[in-house]
């Protein structure tokens, strides 16, 4: 038996399943823990993997190995993953951030594996796009990429058929690059100020705006021209964001999901896809940015993904 687990700055979810084949069962979801020692999320996810085993009538002891989908980026302790993830760990930023802990980074993997023995811990981006391209839109793209918009800005990337990852598990966070001149004094919980993420992410829309992003996406949708004017501000920040991501790595199709995207995507995805088009047409021509084919579903088969 498998556990998949999906790690955000904003939850947690936890379901099983028995090969890479079966559907998921047992989901749970709950916040993410962000207080107490730094092992608080790996607790929470042990907590809530005996949860569903026993609501499942299995053993926990049957659990013989744990995908793990995570916000990042990671750090690399003794060949282990911790988190330094800026919507989790408030001390990479400071107090400025708001986040009721002092963690540099929250240790993951080590008591996972100490439980469970194998255990496999991806950027949730990157284990996104293995699902994507395992069961979603992105099957038979050897040149593509997944773009998460939600409580942050993530990317997982694949070029010549294979899933990029650098010497930490960290490429793809273009959510911490610039593309803007304007910083508007926004702070990344990275600690930058004014990369895509302190810009557009979910988790700052409102510190910026002072509306919360479905509330601002609902009246851009409703016509309203203010609201109008800040969403397409927004697209145009996301937009350069997967316009250089294309023109980097020549890509032929980007799948994009993520909360803040999925809850607006037909108002999102045209907006989108005209920062692409006309841009360097050796580039750009034929590249389309499509819905998650996973739809709401992708980071829960994301983690089954990390499990073949």
């Amino acid at each position: 038996m498998r556990a998949c687990v999906d790690i955000g700055g904003t939850k947690v979810a936890v379901s099983l399943s028995p090969s890479s084949d079966a559907p998921l069962v047992g989901r749970r979801s709950e916040p993410t823990a962000k207080t107490g020692d730094n092992d608080a999320v790996a607790v929470q996810i042990m907590r809530m993997i005996d949860e569903v085993c026993a609501e499942q009538g299995i053993a926990p002891a049957d659990i013989d190995r744990v995908g793990v989908s995570s916000t990042g980026p990671f750090e690399l302790r003794d060949g282990m993953v911790e988190l330094a993830t800026p919507n989790i760990c408030g001390g990479i930023a400071g107090p400025a951030r708001g986040l009721p802990n002092s963690w540099m980074t929250a240790i993951i993997e080590a008591p996972l594996a100490r439980r469970f023995g194998r255990v496999r811990v991806e950027n949730d981006a990157v284990a996104a796009l293995e699902a994507e391209r395992h069961w979603g839109a992105l099957q038979g793209m050897d040149h593509c990429a997944y773009v998460t918009w939600s409580t942050g800005v993530g990317v997982g990337l694949c070029v010549d058929g294979r899933a990029l990852r650098g010497k930490n598990g960290n490429a793809g966070h273009a959510g911490h690059s610039f593309v803007a001149d304007d910083a508007s004094g926004a702070l990344c919980g990275c600690g930058n100020l004014g990369d895509v993420e302190a810009l557009v992410a979910g988790n700052s829309i409102a510190r910026r705006f002072g509306q919360p992003a479905p509330d601002l996406f609902a009246a851009a949708s409703g016509g309203e021209p203010h609201a109008v004017e800040i969403v397409d501000a927004l697209c145009r920040v996301m937009g350069r964001m997967i316009y250089n991501l294309i023109a980097t790595l020549d890509l032929q199709r980007i799948s994009l999901g993520g909360s803040v995207f999925w809850h607006h995507r037909d108002f999102l995805l045209p907006r989108l896809q005209a920062q692409v088009d006309g841009k360097l047409k050796p580039l750009t021509r034929g590249v389309l940015l499509v819905p998650a084919g996973l739809g709401e579903k992708v980071g829960d088969y994301a983690a089954l993904a990390l499990l073949d």
